[in-house]
């Protein structure tokens, strides 16, 4: 899948799998050096969200906050569970974690990838992200300790996609060009579930409770998997090309999927839906000819969804009528991916163009 995007696919030399903290996981930590792109050591606040600004809708300290430093395209980005931090990752290999309020300082820098990251995800709990990368690898990290805690080697092209289970313990799943989607428990040396397919994969994502996957691939079609049989129990036909992104709502009931045809989709994938579970169609994004796995998501109260595209806009549409709410500009290059923050009106997205842009919707 070189096509889909750019990747450095140079690879170290064999090592041993790891299944305890490694030692390439490098946390860095250092004063601040010059205005942009300045790493420095911060300490997590105590949680609290201060009350908006009058005339504001988020405790922001601007309505928009431009996040710099990364050193190649931003592919993923996504607000802690809390919304007090995100975690952003890309070409340059590296894992940013942000401030979400006050200055948005860039407080750890986490490595260990040798080639492009181009999906992460966060554990229900905070403590833990997840993160798959072009080196044909997935990776487990503490967020609170700063290190790598299991290193995913079972792949044997790129992983373009992973995700995190929402409670319970932190299962991961990930999407691969070998064709299959696996599930890795962090306690087990080998993945505990491979799910084989006929095409790449480009995305994967959990069900709410946990108990199904959905994957998304070169075949346009997404597949529903029950956990405990193993099985394909719903296929998801509409697309037109590859699907680049998947979500479910907060409230498990709905999932999102993105695609190639330029259409983001609504799916019903509550257990008695009716046969024909295509809810709804919004267009307007775009895929351009970089053919990027562009992702995503849903808001909290799953009244609106967003999208990334190669238009170098963020687009954001209100989930009942289909209208577009915001084309949101900034960005130079294409918007790789959004996300949406789990207690305020505030969204977020990456790009090509190597920045971050925090903005305040309405409320």
């Amino acid at each position: 899948m070189d096509h889909k995007r750019k990747a450095d696919d140079s690879e170290g030399g064999d090592k041993e799998p790891v299944d305890t903290p490694s030692s390439d996981a490098i946390v860095v930590k250092r004063s601040r050096s010059d205005a942009e792109g300045a790493i420095v050591e911060s300490k997590p606040t105590s949680g609290a969200i201060i009350a908006a600004p009058p005339g504001r809708t988020s405790s922001l300290k601007a309505p928009i906050m431009l996040l710099t430093g990364h050193k190649a395209e931003v592919n993923t980005v996504r607000f802690s569970p809390s919304g007090e931090f995100l975690a952003s990752a890309g070409g340059d290999r590296e894992i940013f974690f942000w401030n979400t309020y006050g200055e948005c300082i860039n407080y750890m820098v986490l490595t260990g990838h040798t080639a492009s990251i181009l999906e992460l995800g966060w554990s229900g709990d905070g403590t833990k992200i997840a993160t798959a990368s072009a080196d044909k690898t997935v990776g487990i990290w503490d967020v609170e300790r700063g290190m790598r805690i299991k290193k995913c080697r079972e792949h044997t092209s790129f992983v373009n996609s992973c995700s995190v289970t929402r409670r319970g313990t932190a299962l991961v799943a990930s999407a691969s060009d070998d064709t299959t989607a696996r599930v890795w428990d962090p306690r087990m040396k080998l993945s505990a579930q491979t799910f084989s397919h006929n095409y790449p994969l480009t995305s994967v994502t959990w069900s709410d409770a946990g108990d199904m996957l959905f994957t998304g691939g070169l075949d346009n079609i997404v597949r529903a998997w029950d956990m405990r049989k193993g099985d394909v129990v719903h296929s998801f036909v509409g697309h037109d090309d590859t699907i680049t992104g998947l979500r479910v709502s907060h409230d498990g009931s709905y999932l999102l999927s993105n695609a190639m045809d330029h259409t983001v989709r609504v799916w019903d994938v509550r257990p008695y839906a009716p046969i024909d579970r295509q809810l709804k169609v919004f267009t307007g994004c775009h895929h351009g000819v970089e053919r990027s796995l562009l992702r995503c998501a849903w808001s909290k109260d799953g009244e609106r969804v967003a999208a990334g595209s190669s238009d170098q806009f963020v687009h954001v549409w209100d989930t009942t009528s289909r209208r577009l709410l915001y084309k949101l500009p900034g960005h130079a290059g294409s918007v790789n991916d959004v996300d949406f923050h789990p207690k305020e009106p505030i969204i977020v997205s990456c790009s090509s163009d190597r920045t971050i842009y925090l903005g305040e919707l309405a409320a």
